[in-house]
């Protein structure tokens, strides 16, 4: 069987990075399913907008229509009863003195991709494919790559499986990011990026900024605002 045909599955949340892991992943392979995860987070709002950019892409991109199968959510509440950040209940955001935000959820991309090889094994689905990042993030210690190759040698020694998990944005900036959804899907799949998906912390959609939508100041909007700042700024010099 063809890489192509083996089948993936994206962790899905909603946000810019799974939105084009999900994009890269329907160029690469006919078959692919999506699945995401309801922790009680604060930002909730993505989970909503994950059938709005589905719908758009199913639209707007007839080469990746019919490779598009499955949606999966998964709750997964109990992470919210066993955690204190400031992802899961409303406190202020603030770094510890190591300068990790305490929006760091212990465990939650370990959960996920547990969860997600399961589902992968009972669906038949070869690759995972995630949007974890350690070159523009917020110090997450679970996104890291490290992380990602041990949890990868854990599912598929507990699974019996041959699992690949694929992290496409991992040595990626969010400049670099913005890049590759404008050659994979170019200014329409751009702009969906900007209007529909969700990546702020607070779960702020009140205000529209060049870069999308948030309340600007939560570590995952400076990131994708100074991200899409370098990408336009690039893109005007050539």
């Amino acid at each position: 069987m063809t890489k192509a045909a083996a089948g993936a599955l994206v962790l899905f949340s909603g946000g810019q990075d799974s939105t084009t892991c999900l994009a890269l992943a329907l160029d690469r392979f006919t078959r692919v399913e999506t699945v995401g995860f309801d922790y009680r987070q604060r930002h909730r709002v993505e989970l909503g907008q994950r059938d709005i950019i589905r719908s758009s892409l199913r639209r707007d991109f007839p080469a990746w229509r019919d490779r598009l199968g499955e949606d999966h959510l998964i709750s997964i509440e109990a992470l919210a009863q066993i955690s204190e950040t400031a992802m899961t209940h409303d406190v202020k955001i603030v770094a510890d003195e190591h300068g990790l935000p305490n929006t760091f959820v212990p465990g939650r991309n370990l959960i996920f991709l547990a969860f997600a090889a399961a589902l992968a094994h009972r669906r038949g689905l070869k690759f995972i494919v995630g949007g974890m990042c350690e070159t523009d993030f917020s110090g997450y210690p679970d996104c890291r790559d490290d992380t990602v190759k041990a949890m990868q040698l854990a599912v598929n020694l507990g699974m019996d499986a041959r699992f690949v998990l694929e992290t496409p944005l991992m040595w990626l900036d969010k400049a670099a990011t913005w890049r590759l959804a404008q050659t994979l899907g170019g200014d329409v799949l751009v702009a969906l990026i900007l209007e529909a998906t969700h990546t702020c912390y607070l779960g702020d959609r009140g205000m529209r900024h060049d870069w999308g939508y948030g309340c600007g100041s939560c570590p995952a909007c400076q990131l994708r605002a100074e991200g899409w700042r370098k990408y336009t700024a690039q893109r005007e010099a050539k």
